[in-house]
């Protein structure tokens, strides 16, 4: 009878067992309030910097490669790694005082995307 008892025991934490792992697994897959977006892709200069800086600030007459303004090229990812990380690229483009470009701050949208990548680490790709 104790040999009964003890099977049944085991054969009851075992079922338990498995079934909170697999509804544990089945929640997160489907988004549960822990995860409610699924998997966070991270901002990287390639997928979603590279268009905004070449169209914003490495235009002709600013910071292209041939005559870049206050010798600031911004045309590859070191060189806006660089600035972002070590220089005032990121402080400027929030500036309301003195934003880049001059013209005036970029949407809110677009500078989030910047402080994001900041965020994240500069990742390239």
């Amino acid at each position: 009878m104790k040999t009964i008892k003890t099977l049944f025991t085991f054969f009851l934490f075992a079922t338990l067992f498995v079934s909170c792992s697999t509804s544990e697994i089945v929640e997160e897959e489907e988004g549960n309030p822990t995860n409610p977006v699924g998997p966070v892709s991270k901002t990287t200069y390639t997928k979603d910097v590279q268009n905004i800086i070449s169209s914003s600030c490495a235009t002709t007459n600013c910071h292209d490669s041939t005559n870049p303004t206050a010798g600031l090229s911004l045309t590859n990812y070191t060189q806006i790694k660089n600035a972002a990380e070590n220089g005032n690229l990121i402080g400027r483009m929030n500036s309301s005082s003195n934003p880049m470009p001059p013209t005036g701050r970029l949407p809110q949208s677009t500078r989030t995307i910047i402080d994001q990548w900041k965020a994240d680490g500069f990742l390239e790709n």
